[in-house]
């Protein structure tokens, strides 16, 4: 490689001639230093790149990522080749027979060697393209087979345009391609592929040694040699009329028989020479498609071997993929092993609630049953107690009866004499003892009562103990019970708590796994990273290539265009740096930097080739400035993508420099601008917002004006005509209000516009930028302040009895118009979904439907104006022949407006002509048509 420099000068230098063999030898060089670059990055290549399968793949190393990038190589080499393809039939005249020139041969000369890489490469391509389709997803080989197939259109159109010519057909049996390119989605695709095989035959001479050939070296092929020996002879000893003549046979001529014989044995001669020739070259094409046979059959061998390879992959992978499913499945049984545990254990904890309660339960009516036994032993006692009382007091009745009797025995013996007493005595003492046998047969009653309650409660006593029991023996198989659960619901705990671990267990692999998987998604995210700022470089470096490149000189550019794109650059450094600084808190967002990063190489590029575009249209010190700077920047953008490509240097990645540059490129270009531009843009910025107020203080005073006009109306007028000038002004009034909201949001929409458009120029600047818009403005603002002031001009005159009607709706249609030109020339820039052009917009159909209420209004009135003035010919006393005189007088007045009518409109169409001529000319509209005329 150190005579890479030299041809890389060389050719620049023959690139800078764009006629004759410059380009060709630019190119050509090209190629040569492409080829040298190839095969210095795969040095297992032959220099004839004739390669076998197994070779193939051994350069390989069967990695996808080294078949990955080799293919790219491919495609860049046969990419330079296809462009000396191009270049030099691009350079041939083919309505002539260039191949036989020596010129066209001097041309075609070099694309023998081309054919042959070419047709090498193509088929390394192919088979390289099937091995990544086999290992990578199609998506992520799009590109490859997009640029697979542009190359393949191109090169089976340049064979068939070589095969075609005569200068090939001697030297080369160029191969055909097939119709259609290989499908790379389908594998059993690669079966049908055939490799082009280049036939050079092996006594091929130059056509040019073919008009070389002297005269005297030529042999006619109708002579035999020993007819020429013979002449000579004849020559040197004399004719064959001559008696000494060796020539004949007995001193007689050759007949025609002998002649005959020794021309066929001539052409016998020949033709076992073509039939030698021929069967050499069938000889070779023998070998050389046993070597075919060889080769396929290697291959055949290489892709049973490939075949079993992904059988065994096939069966390996199928073999993971029933453990992973075996996995999940257990994972699974295991997952609803332990839902079923945990609903389980869940209906076992509402079960023991449900005991727990029942058991509360039960306790709380054995403490009120226990209660109960107590009110009634209490209730037996009382009643016992009772009971004896009653005993005590029928003993003590007895005791007493029978101390009456004693008594009353002692006083019958003691007292005979008192009998009569005693007998009275007696007969109470009897009423005594009936009311006391009644009280006590009472009491026995009682008692009895009080035996029965003792015996039934007695029984219920015994009930209750019984039911006492029953429950204690149902409370003691619903505690052993408990007990049965809560066993059960500590083993269901322990297996629980033992399938939990074995979860958790795998929720660690998963993490791990998941975590590895993190892994490989950063390192995904680095090299797409590392792809896109790669890609960026390369697209930098092209931009910086084309400023070399002779092609290049054509093209122009302008400072203003220049500026904005360097202005668009400067931004999208900025966020760059933003997209880097989120990257660095969080790989996530690596698309938003290789979004950022894309974004930046086109743009740096842009400024690359605008600068030097713009550069070919200063002089010659400005422009080598401009060229040095873009240089300068190229070269800093390079540096800056190379610090992001360096993990350790991608948190100090400084753009400072690159800003300089591009700071440096604007001030340039700022110098090189157009000063007609700086020395209108005060006058027109001001301009616009001058006539902007003029057209708000013009509809102010306008309606302050209908204000006052409907003062003096209520002051002054009555019935009819006051309700009319009402009606009018009111309308008016609503229009100017309408007008009023249409240029504050016109305002706001041409705000809008103003930033989003101006960038980092200032506002009268964008103004002076956008000349014809801004005119267009101004006029429009005109046109309202203009058709509000006579608006209300028109309607005070109305109001006053001077005006008419028409004016006024002809005034309402004028200032319509305006508006809707204010509202066309404010929307031409605005963005479509802007809040204040939807405002802007609904604001004019608020004008519009005002304006539709002045007409309205006004047409209203007049009616009911003319309604009063209609003519009454019920009471009048006028004859026939007057009102004969006063009909025909009325049909020559129609007959008169009418003619009246026809040419004012003509005058009014030659008016607006005229108007639109003004018009024209103050938009300079004249000046444009003379300058592309």
């Amino acid at each position: 490689m150190r005579n890479k420099a030299d041809l890389t000068d060389m050719s620049r230098m023959w690139g800078h001639l764009s006629e004759g063999y410059g380009k060709l030898c630019s190119i050509y060089l090209k190629l040569l230093i492409t080829k040298m670059e190839f095969h210095i990055k795969n040095p297992r290549f032959p220099g004839n790149l004739q390669m076998s399968n197994r070779q193939l793949d051994e350069v390989g190393e069967n990695d996808v990522n080294n078949f990955f990038q080799m293919t790219v190589e491919m495609f860049d080499y046969l990419e330079c080749e296809l462009n000396l393809f191009l270049a030099v039939f691009s350079s041939l005249d083919m309505s002539r027979s260039v191949s036989v020139t020596a010129a066209g041969q001097c041309r075609l000369a070099p694309l023998i060697q081309v054919i042959l890489d070419s047709s090498h490469l193509y088929d390394y391509t192919v088979k390289l393209l099937f091995k990544l389709h086999s290992c990578l997803p199609a998506d992520t080989l799009q590109g490859h087979r997009d640029r697979f197939q542009e190359q393949f259109k191109k090169l089976k159109s340049l064979f068939y345009r070589s095969s075609n010519l005569q200068y090939f057909k001697r030297l080369i049996q160029i191969p055909q391609l097939p119709e259609n390119p290989p499908n790379f989605l389908r594998a059993s695709a690669l079966s049908e592929h055939i490799s082009p095989v280049v036939v050079i035959p092996a006594e091929s001479s130059s056509p040019e040694s073919e008009h070389v050939v002297e005269t005297e070296d030529l042999v006619d092929t109708d002579i035999p040699p020993q007819a020429a020996v013979e002449t000579r002879f004849d020559d040197l000893f004399g004719a064959a009329t001559d008696p000494f003549n060796f020539n004949s046979q007995n001193g007689m001529r050759k007949d025609d028989k002998d002649r005959l014989i020794e021309q066929l044995t001539a052409e016998i001669q020949t033709l076992k020479e073509e039939l030698e020739t021929f069967r050499l070259e069938s000889g070779r094409l023998c070998q050389a498609l046993r070597g075919r046979v060889n080769e396929l059959e290697a291959e055949l061998a290489e892709q049973s071997h490939l075949k079993q390879q992904a059988l065994g992959e096939s069966e390996f992978l199928r073999a993971e993929l029933d453990d992973l499913r075996r996995v999940k499945e257990d994972t699974e049984k295991e997952q609803r092993s332990l839902t079923e545990i945990e609903r389980k254990a869940q209906a076992n904890e509402q079960r023991y609630t449900k005991l727990k309660e029942k058991y509360t339960e039960l306790v709380q009516s054995h403490a009120d049953l226990l209660r109960k036994n107590a009110e009634v032993t209490r209730q037996m006692t009382v009643a016992r107690a009772a009971q004896d009382e009653v005993e005590s007091v029928r003993r003590e009745m007895q005791e007493k009866v029978k101390a009456a009797q004693d008594a009353s025995e002692q006083q019958e013996k003691a007292q005979l004499e008192q009998l009569q007493a005693l007998q009275a005595e007696l007969h109470s003492s009897r009423t005594e003892l009936d009311i006391l046998k009644t009280s006590m047969l009472s009491s026995q009653q009682s008692g009895e009562e009080l035996s029965a309650q003792l015996s039934a409660l007695e029984s219920e006593k015994a009930e209750l103990v019984e039911s006492v029991c029953k429950k204690e023996a149902e409370l003691a198989s619903i505690g052993e019970e408990l007990e049965r659960v809560q066993n059960s619901l500590t083993s269901e705990r322990e297996s629980g708590v033992k399938a939990a671990e074995a979860l958790q267990n795998q929720l660690n692999e998963k993490e791990s796994r998941e975590q590895q998987l993190e892994s490989q998604l950063e390192a995904l995210r680095w090299g797409a990273l590392q792809g896109a700022l790669e890609e960026a470089c390369r697209i930098i470096q092209d931009s910086l290539g084309q400023l070399d490149d002779p092609a290049h000189i054509s093209c122009t550019s302008s400072a203003d265009y220049l500026l904005f794109r360097c202005q668009a650059a400067v931004e999208c450094v900025e966020r760059l740096q933003t997209a880097r600084d989120g990257f660095q808190a969080d790989s996530a967002g690596v698309s938003q930097l290789v979004q950022a990063v894309t974004q930046f190489a086109h743009l740096i590029g842009d400024t690359i080739v605008q600068g030097s575009a713009t550069s070919h249209m200063v002089p010659v010190d400005q422009a080598d400035v401009l060229c040095s700077s873009v240089k300068a920047c190229g070269a800093e953008a390079l540096a800056l993508l190379a610090q992001l490509q360096d993990r350790e240097a991608l948190a100090t990645a400084d753009s400072s420099k690159l800003k300089e540059v591009l700071e440096g490129i604007k001030a340039t270009a700022e110098k090189l601008r157009p000063r007609g531009l700086e020395l209108q843009q005060g006058e027109l910025g001001d301009l616009v917002e001058q006539e902007m107020a003029a057209a708000s203080q013009a509809v102010e005073s306008a309606a302050a004006r209908i204000e006052e006009m409907l003062n003096k109306s209520r002051a002054v007028d009555t019935g009819i005509k006051m309700e009319v000038n009402e009606r009018i002004l009111g309308s008016c009034t609503d229009l100017m209000e309408a007008i009023k909201v249409l240029v504050l949001s016109s305002k706001d929409l041409q705000r809008d516009i103003v930033e989003s458009g101006r960038g980092a120029a200032s506002m009268k600047e964008f103004y002076a930028k956008n000349s014809r818009w801004t005119e267009g403005l101004i006029s429009a603002s005109k046109a309202v302040g203009w058709g509000a002031t006579v608006l209300v001009d028109a309607a005070d005159m109305v109001v006053q009895g001077k005006g008419k009607f028409e004016e006024l709706m002809v005034c309402s249609h004028e200032i319509a118009a305006s508006t809707a030109q204010l509202v066309a020339a404010s929307k031409v820039k605005a963005d479509k979904d802007s809040a204040n052009l939807a405002r802007l917009q609904q604001a004019s159909r608020g004008v519009t439907q005002a304006t539709a209420g002045v007409v309205a209004s006004t047409k209203s009135g007049k009616s009911q104006i003319e309604e009063t003035d209609t003519m009454d010919f019920s009471s009048s006393s006028m004859t026939l022949t007057q009102i004969k005189r006063q009909e025909m007088d009325a049909q020559v007045l129609v007959l008169e407006l009418e003619t009246r009518l026809q040419k004012e409109r003509e005058r009014l169409g030659e008016l607006r002509k005229k108007h639109y001529e003004l018009a024209g000319v103050a938009e300079g509209w004249g000046e444009e048509d003379e300058g592309t005329g």
